[in-house]
């Protein structure tokens, strides 16, 4: 049995990754709603999402970059 351990630090980074964006929307974006009501929860989540598309923009990149070197080697 073969141990892949590049392929578990890959998919443990991707869980780590998604339940940090769902503490920061839900729980984040829950507490905006809470206390300033749903106008102020519709302009948290706009500004979340400006926020993270520069981190978005630059995963894309990399895994597309990622993406051609493994091509390239094939």
């Amino acid at each position: 049995m073969a141990r892949d351990l590049r392929r578990y630090a890959r998919d443990t980074q991707v869980r780590l990754f998604v339940g940090f964006l769902l503490i920061l929307f839900l729980v984040g974006d829950g507490l905006i709603w809470l206390f300033f009501g749903r106008n102020a929860a519709i302009l948290g989540l706009i500004c979340l999402l400006a926020g993270l598309a520069p981190l978005l923009l630059i995963a894309l990149a990399l895994w597309a970059i990622d993406w051609l070197v493994q091509r390239a080697q094939d």
